[in-house]
Protein backbone atom coordinates (compact mmCIF):
# COMPACT_ATOMS: atom_id res chain seq x y z
CA UNK A 1 0.00 0.00 0.00
CA UNK A 2 1.18 3.53 -0.83
CA UNK A 3 0.70 6.58 1.35
CA UNK A 4 1.13 10.21 0.42
CA UNK A 5 0.86 13.38 2.51
CA UNK A 6 0.57 16.96 1.38
CA UNK A 7 -0.35 20.19 3.16
CA UNK A 8 -2.24 23.03 1.52
CA UNK A 9 -1.64 26.48 2.99
CA UNK A 10 -4.10 29.36 3.23
CA UNK A 11 -4.09 32.92 4.47
CA UNK A 12 -7.37 34.45 3.34
CA UNK A 13 -7.48 38.26 3.39
CA UNK A 14 -11.02 38.19 4.80
CA UNK A 15 -12.49 36.77 8.01
CA UNK A 16 -14.62 34.24 6.09
CA UNK A 17 -14.37 32.71 2.66
CA UNK A 18 -14.88 29.56 0.60
CA UNK A 19 -12.11 28.18 -1.63
CA UNK A 20 -12.58 25.33 -4.12
CA UNK A 21 -9.62 23.05 -3.39
CA UNK A 22 -10.62 20.25 -5.78
CA UNK A 23 -7.79 21.00 -8.26
CA UNK A 24 -5.16 20.85 -5.49
CA UNK A 25 -6.55 17.54 -4.22
CA UNK A 26 -6.59 16.14 -7.77
CA UNK A 27 -2.98 17.24 -8.22
CA UNK A 28 -2.00 15.48 -4.98
CA UNK A 29 -3.68 12.28 -6.18
CA UNK A 30 -1.75 12.47 -9.44
CA UNK A 31 1.51 13.08 -7.56
CA UNK A 32 0.80 10.15 -5.21
CA UNK A 33 0.49 7.61 -8.01
CA UNK A 34 -2.46 5.99 -6.19
CA UNK A 35 -5.03 4.55 -8.60
CA UNK A 36 -7.40 2.87 -6.11
CA UNK A 37 -7.79 4.10 -2.57
CA UNK A 38 -9.01 6.94 -0.38
CA UNK A 39 -8.15 10.57 0.14
CA UNK A 40 -8.73 12.32 3.46
CA UNK A 41 -8.93 16.11 3.30
CA UNK A 42 -8.80 17.63 6.78
CA UNK A 43 -8.85 21.22 8.03
CA UNK A 44 -5.99 21.42 10.51
CA UNK A 45 -7.42 24.36 12.40
CA UNK A 46 -10.45 24.51 14.69
CA UNK A 47 -11.88 27.59 12.98
CA UNK A 48 -11.98 26.22 9.42
CA UNK A 49 -13.84 23.43 7.64
CA UNK A 50 -13.57 21.10 4.67
CA UNK A 51 -16.77 19.97 2.99
CA UNK A 52 -18.20 18.63 -0.27
CA UNK A 53 -20.97 20.28 -2.23
CA UNK A 54 -21.85 22.11 -5.44
CA UNK A 55 -19.61 24.89 -6.77
CA UNK A 56 -22.40 27.44 -7.10
CA UNK A 57 -22.06 30.99 -5.77
CA UNK A 58 -25.72 31.26 -4.70
CA UNK A 59 -25.31 28.18 -2.53
CA UNK A 60 -22.10 29.59 -1.06
CA UNK A 61 -23.93 32.82 -0.19
CA UNK A 62 -26.73 30.75 1.35
CA UNK A 63 -24.18 28.97 3.58
CA UNK A 64 -22.88 32.33 4.77
CA UNK A 65 -26.35 33.67 5.60
CA UNK A 66 -27.47 30.41 7.23
CA UNK A 67 -24.35 30.06 9.38
CA UNK A 68 -24.41 33.71 10.38
CA UNK A 69 -28.02 33.20 11.52
CA UNK A 70 -27.04 30.19 13.62
CA UNK A 71 -23.82 31.63 15.08
CA UNK A 72 -23.58 35.37 14.43
CA UNK A 73 -20.14 36.91 14.67
CA UNK A 74 -21.35 39.92 16.67
CA UNK A 75 -21.94 41.04 19.29
CA UNK A 76 -18.75 39.47 20.59
CA UNK A 77 -20.08 39.74 24.13
CA UNK A 78 -22.66 36.99 23.51
CA UNK A 79 -19.96 34.30 23.75
CA UNK A 80 -17.99 33.28 26.82
CA UNK A 81 -15.04 32.16 24.65
CA UNK A 82 -14.65 35.71 23.39
CA UNK A 83 -13.08 36.68 26.69
CA UNK A 84 -9.98 35.00 25.24
CA UNK A 85 -10.40 35.67 21.49
CA UNK A 86 -13.14 37.11 19.28
CA UNK A 87 -13.74 33.95 17.26
CA UNK A 88 -16.31 31.87 19.17
CA UNK A 89 -18.65 32.06 16.18
CA UNK A 90 -15.91 30.54 13.99
CA UNK A 91 -15.61 27.52 16.30
CA UNK A 92 -19.38 26.99 16.20
CA UNK A 93 -19.56 27.35 12.41
CA UNK A 94 -16.77 24.80 12.01
CA UNK A 95 -18.68 22.34 14.20
CA UNK A 96 -21.70 22.67 11.92
CA UNK A 97 -19.78 22.39 8.62
CA UNK A 98 -17.41 19.65 9.73
CA UNK A 99 -13.72 19.01 9.97
CA UNK A 100 -12.94 16.73 7.04
CA UNK A 101 -14.10 14.70 4.12
CA UNK A 102 -13.04 11.35 2.67
CA UNK A 103 -13.41 10.56 -1.02
CA UNK A 104 -12.81 7.32 -2.90
CA UNK A 105 -10.14 7.26 -5.59
CA UNK A 106 -11.00 5.10 -8.59
CA UNK A 107 -8.81 4.89 -11.65
CA UNK A 108 -6.56 7.61 -10.24
CA UNK A 109 -9.42 10.13 -9.99
CA UNK A 110 -11.81 11.42 -7.35
CA UNK A 111 -14.89 9.18 -7.46
CA UNK A 112 -17.42 11.99 -7.16
CA UNK A 113 -21.15 12.21 -7.61
CA UNK A 114 -22.66 14.76 -9.97
CA UNK A 115 -21.58 18.35 -9.18
CA UNK A 116 -19.47 17.39 -6.15
CA UNK A 117 -16.39 19.48 -5.36
CA UNK A 118 -14.20 19.84 -2.27
CA UNK A 119 -14.12 23.18 -0.46
CA UNK A 120 -12.13 24.86 2.28
CA UNK A 121 -14.30 27.19 4.37
CA UNK A 122 -12.48 29.77 6.45
CA UNK A 123 -14.32 31.23 9.46
CA UNK A 124 -11.50 33.21 11.13
CA UNK A 125 -9.08 34.27 8.41
CA UNK A 126 -6.30 36.78 8.02
CA UNK A 127 -3.76 34.29 9.37
CA UNK A 128 -1.95 31.14 8.25
CA UNK A 129 -3.97 27.92 8.15
CA UNK A 130 -3.33 24.40 6.81
CA UNK A 131 -5.28 21.58 5.23
CA UNK A 132 -3.99 18.01 5.27
CA UNK A 133 -4.38 15.82 2.18
CA UNK A 134 -3.64 12.20 3.10
CA UNK A 135 -3.88 9.54 0.39
CA UNK A 136 -3.75 5.79 0.93
CA UNK A 137 -4.13 3.01 -1.60
CA UNK A 138 -2.50 1.17 -4.46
Amino acid sequence: MKTYRKELHFNLPTRRGIVNITPEVERAILDSGVKEGLVLVNAMNITASVFINDNESGLHNDYEKWLEGLAPEKPYSQYEHNGFEDNADAHLKRTIMGRETVVAITGGRLDFGTWEQIFYYEFDGKRNKRVLVKIIGE
